[in-house]
């Protein structure tokens, strides 16, 4: 027996659209990989050629498309993450990962968007924990990022990576030993948020004594401009130090606004002068002080942020 023709394109519709659905997966995938929302895009966009250059046969054959897809989008971002290296050595600076705002201003923040590209916002995406990641071997990262975030088995991994499962056990178990290493003490959410309000109100009124009380002695400011705009090509080191530079930034610039802001799902700050965003600061803390700020100024990772 025959299916009726509209049985068929009724089948076809659900299966298209099951694809299709899996675009948010996907870039919540390629941007923890990859740190980067441009290169996360691009990911997914390969990700569905490949899809779509498959016959209707080979797409009918595979049992879970959902699953074809991550596996292929990790791939991918395999393959990627390798480049990644020798590119990092050609950028101008350090290179800070890619911030993201939260869900509301994400949709605001690029006309046109697809709320299926929106990044779910926790902990493996706190700026800190990315770039932990970027210490990380290729293999490692997702290695990692595939068992511990997204609950991968071994046994995926191993397909993806071109290791055995014993070993992709290993590289995770080696990567969590860095990420917990390099983790302070915890700081509740809402002492951050405060936090960060006090430093905002310090740097605007030029008070660089409370600036100095609210760093850790041993604090460190890392920029990336991407030498597309003027900024500090190596981190600053030291709470007195950053008081200082921030200060005198601020200073400096005529015109500049700071505001609150929800970075990668916690505190952070924006700037603007006169109108115009220009940076985009992530933090980390310790002990209720500010371990590390990160100050990201390169225009083409602010994209998200335009309208924020």
């Amino acid at each position: 027996m025959t299916d009726h023709p509209a049985m068929s394109e009724d089948r076809a519709d659900a299966g298209l659209a099951a694809v299709i659905s899996e675009r948010r997966q996907l870039i919540n995938l390629a941007y923890r990989l990859l740190g980067s929302l441009a290169d996360a895009e691009d990911v997914v966009q390969e990700t569905y050629a490949r899809w779509y250059a498959l016959t209707g046969p080979q797409q009918d054959a595979i049992a879970s498309p959902g699953a074809w897809l991550s596996k292929v989008a990790s791939r991918i971002c395999l393959d990627v993450l390798g480049s990644a290296r020798a590119r990092r050595e050609r950028y101008v600076g350090e290179w800070i990962p890619e911030p993201l705002p939260e869900p509301a201003q994400w949709a605001s923040g690029r006309p046109g968007a697809d709320p299926a590209d929106r990044i779910t916002l926790d902990e493996s995406v706190s700026m800190a924990f990315l770039v932990v990641l970027e210490s990380m071997t290729p293999a490692e990262r997702v290695a990692l990022v595939l068992h511990d975030v997204f609950r991968y088995p071994f046994a995926e991994i191993a397909e993806i990576t071109g290791r055995t499962p014993a070993a992709c056990r290993q590289l995770a178990s080696s990567a969590r030993r860095r990420v917990r290493d390099s983790r302070p003490p915890a700081t509740p959410a809402a002492h951050q948020a405060g936090i960060v309000r006090s430093f905002m109100h310090a740097l605007e009124s030029g008070d660089v004594d409370a600036l100095v009380g609210l760093l850790d002695p041993a604090a460190t400011l890392t920029a990336d401009g991407g030498g597309q705009v003027r900024t500090a090509l190596r981190p600053i080191e030291g709470g007195a130090q950053i008081a200082q530079a921030c200060a005198d930034l601020l200073h400096r610039f005529g015109g500049l606004t700071l505001q609150e802001r929800t970075v990668n799902g916690q505190p952070g700050l924006i700037a603007r002068q006169h109108g115009v965003l220009v940076t985009v600061y992530a933090f980390e803390f310790s002990g209720g002080r500010i371990k590390h700020i990160w100050a990201i100024r390169n225009p083409d990772k602010l994209r998200p942020w335009t309208t924020a």
